[in-house]
């Protein structure tokens, strides 16, 4: 903060390289993978980004494109996720005494969305296996997805285990790609509740999703069956990209700044405050959010305006900054002006991820033979059981569970919602069993005192 404060809140380093019109990037590792509109996809080298060293910091190849092809052809394509921003490797050999889990196969793909061709799925375990003989991307094997046309017109796509939440002009849809060489369509919301969605993002059992109207929640507890929440809409003019972090969206917001949405009900949000920095930033287009040890910043793409650093949460501004979830109070610290419009920003290092929406597994723990819940396992602490007669008693997903609060009156414990508990009986203690008689107790030997 000091150091941007000093020099002026300008930021002067920075590198570049062509590219076709880039709407998206994500940063894994030292590969920079961008969605170039009709350039397709293409994935550039930036491992000596911060080496003085090289003159050129980010190629398309470091020797020649003999040597090196990492790029994709598809008509338009509009973004590009990854199911992480850590470089899991599934083809990595597992040594049988760790008593590893597999890592999943959608590890080793990128997911694009496009705008005339849907869905294009290609693999790129080739850049996370540490041979540098083997970069290339192959067109063959690449998989392009869009049965019937529905999801032409595709604006953006979100990976959150091995779903993908992809939004067109009619509206939300759900694709499993647990097998990533035959995904499906497994749900969708197309009943005109998205009015032209932007932008979506996932956070445990509600999507956030961006569109004409501002943004809006929906229930993603059942991913095959979305349902969408009226009364979860904030009205935003011009909502863009955004970033759920707890209990806060972060949306961009056009010439009126960045919007701060309170959600920690996600059923019932409110814009918190509106962050505009004096009329600074008047431009945004997307947002990301990071923290770096004590401080929690937002990186925001403010269009003809450049890179705008934003510092959302610090021990010096905010009380009770190290809580789970303190109310930001941005303070606009450091600007990139770009010589174009900054449009889009990378998700930073997801680095304390060790396990992904649909449980699959991501980082290797320090006990062997130890792993993160299943993902039934883990609906079993926020989802009642029901089990149904049968030869295999199958066990079926029950109501939502939920923890009421409790008001004591007369002696008397009663829920929220009126119902009367009645406290369980303590049990009696059991009495100390007594040794028999052929079971002498056992005293302690005294300590033998050595004479000197």
């Amino acid at each position: 903060y000091k150091k941007h404060v000093d020099g002026g809140s300008v930021l002067t380093e920075a590198y570049e390289h062509s590219g076709h019109d880039i709407q998206d990037i994500v940063l894994r590792g030292e590969y920079l993978y961008t969605a170039n509109g009709p350039g397709g996809f293409e994935v550039f080298d930036v491992a000596e980004i911060d080496q003085k060293g090289f003159s050129e910091r980010i190629v398309s190849a470091p020797v020649s494109p003999l040597g090196q092809r990492t790029r994709i052809h598809t008509k338009c394509a509009t973004s590009v996720a990854l199911p992480s921003t850590l470089a899991l490797d599934p083809a990595r050999q597992h040594i049988p005494e760790n008593e590893e889990q597999p890592i999943d196969l959608f590890y080793a793909f990128v997911y694009i969305s496009d705008r005339d061709e849907g869905l294009v799925i290609s693999n790129v375990a080739t850049l996370v296996d540490g041979n540098p003989d083997n970069n290339f991307l192959k067109e063959s094997e690449t998989v392009r997805f869009n049965p019937n046309s529905v999801l032409t017109g595709a604006t953006f796509v979100a990976a959150a285990g091995h779903r993908l939440y992809m939004t067109t002009p009619r509206g939300l849809y759900v694709i499993d790609v647990s097998d990533p060489t035959h995904p499906r369509i497994t749900g969708s919301l197309t009943n005109g509740f998205l009015s032209n969605p932007r932008c979506v993002a996932i956070q445990f059992r509600y999507g956030f999703i961006t569109d004409d109207d501002g943004l809006k929640i929906v229930d993603l507890t059942e991913p095959t069956r979305p349902i969408p929440i009226p009364r979860a809409t904030v009205r935003l003019n011009h909502a863009g990209r955004l970033y759920v972090a707890r209990t806060y969206a972060y949306v961009a917001n056009g010439p009126e700044g960045l919007a701060i949405v309170d959600v920690e009900n996600p059923e019932g949000p409110f814009i918190d405050q509106m962050f505009n920095a004096n009329g600074a930033l008047n431009d945004t287009r997307a947002v990301q959010i990071g923290s770096v040890n004590a401080s929690q910043f937002a990186l925001v793409a403010d269009g003809r305006n450049g890179l705008r650093v934003i510092q959302l949460i610090s021990p010096d501004t905010v009380p009770g900054a190290q809580g789970f979830s303190p109310r930001p109070n941005p303070r606009l610290i450091a600007t990139y002006h770009t010589k174009g419009e900054a449009i889009c920003v990378s998700r930073g290092l997801e680095r304390d991820r060790v396990v992904d929406e649909t449980g699959g597994q991501t980082v290797v723990f320090g006990r062997r033979g130890s792993r993160p819940f299943h993902l039934d396992e883990m609906e079993r602490f926020y989802r009642r059981s029901i089990f149904t007669e049968g030869k295999d008693f199958e066990r079926h997903k029950g109501e939502l569970y939920f923890v009421e609060d409790l008001t004591l009156s007369g002696g008397v414990l009663t829920t929220k919602s009126g119902a009367v508990l009645t406290p369980l009986a303590m049990p009696s203690p059991s009495p100390t069993p007594l040794l028999s008689p052929s079971e002498p107790a056992i005293e302690p030997s005294a300590i033998p005192r050595v004479t000197p």
